[in-house]
């Protein structure tokens, strides 16, 4: 659960000490982007409506811009990087250069890793949590599959993506943009676009706009069809987006009554998450 945030009195002295050291630099094999805006820094932490949890993993914290606003939540918070010189940054700048962001309750963890490969049970257990960063983009689609695979534990996901991606992760059926990643998303959570944010608002730059969305878990996120069929069926339907569905899933062994059916004469762009679902359920009853 991390340990209790301590009382940090900003000693002049030593924070004068540890910013000698110099800020944590960008590095562009991580991918990193560095927000540089406050502002957007409280919209992204006020993103996660935390009703019924207060733990939260931070993934990219970088220079704690964000992170003091979810300390000032009050939240059970675990900061999670793979760059060394953001964790000691975290670990003992940070603290000094922003007092007030321990006062209150909940706990402070730090963690050098890698999400995408971390046991998160060793963190929370059973209990439930949110997570939110600004994203590595590198790696932001692979971030969202694994948090659906962590769906049981995971009521609330936000936070800052290329815009195009956060874009696809929230469109609809009929749009270009509507394919594995919205399916899979909202098969389990209410996806919303929030707001775009430009680039001049971090350090160094990205090339492109970039996206906050937040996924809310659905009441009900128990599908009423085999979850890895659908995964295979939407997956193998957007991989040939262009063809119609009796083409797209030639491979799966169908009978030629299912075959006919009219579903099987759309493209898989015009189908809604629950003809998705539909779909899946009747592949699973197809008897030859």
């Amino acid at each position: 659960m991390g340990t209790k945030k301590k009382k940090y009195k900003g000693d002049k002295y030593a924070q004068k000490k540890h910013q000698e050291k110099g800020p944590v630099k960008a590095k562009k094999h991580l991918g990193q982007h560095f927000l540089k805006d406050e502002n957007i820094a409280k919209q992204i932490a006020d993103t996660l409506l935390q009703k019924d949890y207060k733990n939260v993993i931070e993934i990219g914290p970088g220079t704690g811009v964000l992170t003091k606003y979810l300390l000032l939540r009050n939240s059970n918070l675990v900061a999670m990087d793979l760059d060394t010189e953001s964790i000691t940054y975290l670990n003992e700048t940070f603290p000094l250069e922003h007092p007030k962001a321990f006062q209150g309750e909940g706990s402070f963890k730090v963690i050098e890793a890698d999400f995408l490969n971390f046991d998160i049970s060793t963190l929370f257990g059973n209990e439930q949590f949110g997570i939110t960063g600004n994203f590595p983009y590198n790696i932001s689609t692979q971030i969202v599959f694994k948090m659906l695979e962590l769906r049981d534990q995971i009521p609330e996901f936000s936070g800052m993506f290329q815009k195009e991606v956060a874009q696809r992760i929230c469109s609809s059926e009929g749009s270009k943009a509507y394919g594995i990643l919205s399916v899979l998303s909202q098969a389990f959570y209410v996806a919303e676009y929030l707001f775009t944010v430009e680039a001049d608002v971090f350090d160094p730059p990205p090339k492109v706009q970039s996206g906050v969305l937040r996924l809310t878990r659905k009441e009900n996120f128990k599908l009423p069809c085999d979850e890895q069929l659908l995964y295979r069926v939407v997956k193998t339907a957007f991989n040939q987006r262009r063809k119609t569905l009796r083409n797209s899933l030639k491979t799966f062994t169908l009978s030629d009554n299912l075959r006919e059916d009219t579903i099987f004469d759309l493209r898989p762009e015009q189908l809604s998450v629950e003809d998705f679902i539909a779909l899946t359920k009747k592949i699973a009853d197809d008897t030859l």
